[in-house]
């Protein structure tokens, strides 16, 4: 079939044909090689990541962004050991890159927001939080959202960059809070009296931390009623549980005691002409 073929044209096929033998062998022992050293590396990265506690989510993306960047490196290398002219095509990556991220201006800035909460942590899952109008438990903190589960159970998926740059209540961040009631007793009423029997209900509730010891004060003179305030400290986990117990029960012992507790009333005078 070569037989009729030119000398010198056998030649240079034989000799291209080493040649791209030898090229891709090169490229098979570069990739072989390039992915040890990204498998080690990767390794080394993730030990560094359970190292520094990171989160779970923010560990796996990073996982995958960072072995994405080592692969495109090892691309790169592989061009350039072909002599593949790269500048060129490194302008074209970054012109591209430009326009795609002022198209996703919002979900770069949403990315940014996921990547500072996931590493400074202002809240985590299970955290109970208030922000963008909304109370409820994080379900789930991903790269670009986070999910809250009020407490009519709805499920709100905010933005992490509105969050990132707002205010943000995390009611569970402490390991105690402090526990405000509000009574209000009629006119006349002996202080004293109503001070102390609202300590002892609250004595005998083994919830509420003796250090600080509550407190009740009087606050204010209101329209029917002398208004007073009730200050405990209690575990998070009982904030709520210890509000409506004791407001019931020192309803209950007002009641006992003869302390009373008076509605809104008005007294009005005729005038006659």
């Amino acid at each position: 079939m070569f037989e009729n073929l030119d000398p010198q044209l056998l030649d240079k096929i034989q000799s291209y044909g080493i040649e791209i033998g030898l090229s891709l062998i090169k490229v098979v022992l570069i990739f072989i090689v390039g992915r040890l050293i990204i498998s080690y590396l990767m390794k080394g990265i993730k030990k560094l990541f359970v190292k520094w506690d990171i989160e779970a989510s923010l560990t796996s993306f990073l996982s995958s962004f960072t072995r994405f960047v080592l692969y495109i490196g090892l691309v790169l290398v592989i061009l350039q050991s072909l002599n593949v002219e790269i500048a060129a095509l490194l302008g074209i990556l970054g012109a591209a890159g430009l326009a795609i991220g002022l198209a996703l201006q919002g979900s770069l800035s949403n990315f940014a927001g996921g990547i500072l909460i996931l590493i400074f942590k202002p809240f985590k899952v299970d955290s109970i939080i208030e922000a963008q109008g909304q109370m409820g438990t994080v379900e789930k903190i991903d790269i670009l959202h986070t999910h809250l589960r009020t407490f009519d159970n709805r499920l709100v998926v905010m933005p992490n960059g509105a969050l990132a740059n707002s205010n943000v209540i995390n009611v569970t961040a402490k390991d105690t809070r402090r526990v405000e009631m509000k009574v209000g007793v009629a006119y006349g009423s002996d202080l004293t009296k109503v001070r102390s029997t609202v300590l002892a209900v609250l004595k005998q509730d083994e919830r509420i931390n003796a250090d600080p010891e509550p407190v009740v004060k009087f606050i204010n003179f209101g329209d029917s009623s002398l208004d007073l305030t009730i200050r405990c400290w209690t575990a998070t986990d009982n904030v709520w549980p210890v509000y409506w117990d004791n407001l019931e029960a020192i309803n209950n012992k007002f009641n006992e005691v003869g302390i009373e507790v008076p509605f809104p009333q008005r007294d009005v005078h005729m005038i006659k002409e």
